[in-house]
Formats: C-alpha cells, structure tokens, sequence
C-alpha cells in the first residue's frame, strides 16, 4: 500500500517526482511494501493519483537507480530483495607507509590519513576558487548531449587551444592552435615527449635536484640520465658544458621558473646561455613551466627566448585552477604536434572535453586573474612564515624567492638522514618529502640526501614544527 497524495504546492517547494519518491521509500521503509511486491504500471498510478505518466516514470527511473526497485520486461516495477548485509568489521588501525618511491607516486594521492601534507606538491582546497569551479561545472553540465556523443579532437577542445594560444601571446610566444596539444596535466605531457622523441638507450639532461615523476618515468623508458647541478640562478653552466661534451645528448628537461623542488629561477642570462650550449650540441629543450602562473612578475621562458625549433614547451592548470581536471598543454612545431598526437591516441585516445570545457570557462569569467593575485600573496606570506621557522631551527635554505609552493632546506645535522626524519615524522602524521626522492640513482651523495621539500602553503602547522624541533635537536 503506497499512501500518497499530491500536493501542487508543496510547501517544502517537493516536485511532484520527489512527493512520489518519498511516499513509495517510506512505504518500503515501514514493510507496507515488502520485497518482490510489484508497483502499479506507469498508468495505472498515473490515473489513481492524478499525475501525469511523465512524472511517475521519472519517479519510478529514480528508485530503480537507488536499488530500491527493479525493472525487468514483462514483469513491470517490484520492490528489491533485500541486499546481502555486508560483513561488519572492526577499522584497521592505522600504520604509517613506508617512505619510498612508489609510496610517493602513487599511494600517497589516496592516502588520506595522513593530516599535515607538507611534503605534497598541489595547493590547499581552501585556497582553490570555489565559486569559479562550481559555476565552470555548472556550464559544462547544460552542454547538449549531442555535442559530447563522441571522443573529441585529438589535438583537445579547440576552444580551449584558442585561449592558450591568446595567453601564450602576453610571453611573447606567437602560437597557433595547431601549436598546442592538450593532455591530461603536464605530466602526460612529459610522458609523451618520451614515448615520441626517446628511445631506450638515448641520453638525457636533466637537472638535479629535478621532479620526482619525471625520474621515473625516464627511468621506466630505460633512459640514460645525466644530472646537472641546479643553482639558485639556474643550471650550473660549467657542469653543463662538462657533461655534454663527453656525451650525445639527445634533450635537457629544465623547470624554468618556481622549480620544484628547490622554489628557484632562471635568471634571463643563465637561460639564454643554456640555449647556446643547446644549439651548439643540438639537443631538445623540454620546459617544464607548470608552475609559471603562481610567478609574481616576468620570469624567463625558453620557448619564448628561442622558439619552438629548440624547445618544447609543457605546462598545465594543477597549479592555477585545480589538479582535479587533469588538463594541460605542449607547444611544438605542427610537425611534432602532429607526432605528439599520433603518440596520445595510441596510449590513451583523446582528452576528456568536458574537463577542458570547465577550464576554458574558468579562464573565461574575468575574475580567474584576480583569483591568482590572492593566491600569490598568500604564498608570499606562507614563505615569510615557513622561512622563519626553518631559520629559527638552524636550517639552510636553498634560496628565498618568496613565491611558489616550495623551499627547500636541510638541517646542520641530522640523526639518521633526511629519509629517516620522513619515516619518523609519517609515524605522527605529517608527510615530509626528503632529498632522496629528487636526484638520479647514484648522482646523490650524503648532503643531497639531507635535503627537504617543504610546500609552504601546507606548512604552517605546530605540529610540523613542534616535530621538527625535537627531530632536529636529539
């Protein structure tokens, strides 16, 4: 028996769907519907009731989606069976991961029990653009089903390229949508680039310390890496020269501005000379710029200084807009578009749309500038706070740029090494990220291991430094 009565001006503002939705759950609820009792037809209940058949279909649609009514042909609507109770057991008590690479690239995004994430390399939730988010994915849910039936443009939203294309212009990089190719975060992006210009075997630059997932991954193509020191302006020169005039180097992957881990930049005379040395022995430069957004004021920009003949430009919104769209963006000749293009297809087809589609409206409300100005201050604050407590423990800071998400900084002594600090500090909650997760095996030595990343915007926390303090100082 199903007790209802529409009521057209709900008082709770209820459609008359959810009115029938509510009475037939409540129904089952208190057993006046028991399992396997069949429901009346769409007519039927549309005729005792005196609503339409629409109404009562959509009802009727949303209960089976909730499990509560099964439909077969035939047979019409019935009240589930009972499910199966699932097996009650008691929560697992929680013990700290291991410190290590594989925790780092892959349990550590799933891992939510860990409360203070200074180690991590994205920004708070608190800190993203709530409003502009949820507006962006209120567009994209009215887009007509007609217009996402298929997979996309393999080169990704065009629009979407268009508006690149225009923000590139302000660097002084000229560039066509035929230029741009969009990924899923800049990390595909990298992963691309390997998989089209590198073969096992070949021989690569990169800097050290470098980005942790970039190791990786060249490591897994069976790459041959050859660090260079990163300084506080850049490369160091003369290492360079060194190392690639005993080797063929096929490409130098470099973060430009706000690297990570270090929080550093290239000085505009340190990145043409990097060219120089990269025309001279004719290697690709890979620029890594995911960061280039959180920058306060101009920073140099390879592609820019030497066009895309030499470089290949990567970058992405997990920095400015969220990591949760996974979007980013190379820039190549058309010619390498091209074979950037055929390489995405065949690893993992085109790039979610609806996904693209929500950044470009972000980047369309006219209020995303102002959003990455607070974002920028804020970091700017973050690192006055973090450079403080590390210099009140007697820590060596790398350098100070005063924006960004890291610093990078090492104790005068530690007991154990820095990895042993990490496992210690994951034993109280806190995710540190230590040196050992940024050099090529075998190009660290003692002092590099030493070595912390600190994301600033994570890292005001008393626990974190109430931990140190006592790490630090036993």
């Amino acid at each position: 028996m199903i007790f209802f009565k529409a009521e057209r001006n709900s008082p709770d503002r209820l459609t008359l769907t959810d009115q029938i939705v509510i009475a037939i759950e409540d129904s089952i609820q208190n057993r006046r519907l028991r399992p396997g009792a069949r429901l009346p037809s769409i007519r039927q209940f549309a005729a005792q009731y005196g609503v339409s058949t629409f109404t009562v279909a959509s009802a009727y649609s949303r209960l089976v989606a909730a499990g509560l009514v099964t439909s077969r042909p035939g047979a019409g609507y019935r009240v589930s069976s009972p499910a199966t109770p699932v097996t009650q057991r008691a929560p697992a008590k929680w013990r700290p991961p291991a410190v290590g690479a594989s925790w780092l690239l892959a349990d550590v995004f799933a891992d939510h029990s860990i409360p203070i994430k200074s180690g991590c390399g994205w920004l708070p939730s608190e800190w993203l653009n709530e409003t502009g988010l949820r507006q962006a994915l209120r567009h994209a849910s009215r887009i007509p089903a007609k217009s996402m039936g298929g997979y996309g443009h393999p080169y990704g939203f065009h629009p979407l390229r268009e508006q690149i294309a225009r923000n590139m212009a302000d660097y002084g990089l000229e560039l066509s949508t035929e230029n741009l190719l969009l990924t899923q975060g800049a990390t595909q992006g990298l992963d691309i680039i390997i998989k089209t210009l590198l073969k096992a075997g070949d021989t690569v630059l990169v800097e050290v310390p470098a980005y942790a997932n970039l190791l990786h991954a060249l490591r897994m193509a069976n790459i041959n890496i050859v660090g260079v020191r990163r300084t506080t302006n850049g490369l160091c020169i003369e290492e360079l020269e060194s190392k690639v005039s005993g080797n063929k180097i096929k490409a130098l992957f470099v973060n430009p501005v706000l690297h990570n881990p270090t929080g550093t930049n290239m000085t505009m005379e340190n990145a043409f000379k990097v060219l120089q040395i990269a025309e001279r022995h004719d290697f690709w430069v890979i620029e890594d710029d995911v960061s280039r957004d959180l920058l306060q004021g101009a920073g140099a920009m390879l592609a820019s200084m030497a066009g895309l003949s030499r470089v290949v430009y990567v970058s992405g919104f997990s920095k400015s807009i969220t990591p949760a769209l996974r979007v980013g963006y190379m820039a190549a000749t058309e010619p390498l578009i091209q074979e950037f293009a055929k390489t995405k297809m065949t690893f993992g087809l085109t790039t979610p749309e609806i996904m693209e589609r929500a950044v470009l409206q972000v980047l369309r409300q006219g209020k995303h500038g102002a959003h990455l100005d607070k974002v920028i201050e804020r970091l700017r604050q973050a690192h006055d706070v973090v450079a403080d407590r590390l210099n009140n423990l007697g820590m060596e800071i790398f350098a100070q740029p005063r924006a960004g998400l890291f610093l990078w900084a090492r104790p005068k002594v530690v007991l154990g090494g820095a990895n042993y600090v990490a496992q210690k500090a994951l034993e109280h909650g806190i995710w540190l990220a230590p040196g050992s997760y940024f050099f090529p095996p075998g190009s660290a030595n003692k002092e590099d291991d030493e070595w912390i990343r600190f994301n600033v915007a994570y890292s005001n926390e008393p626990k974190l430094w109430e931990f140190l303090g006592l790490a630090l100082n036993t």
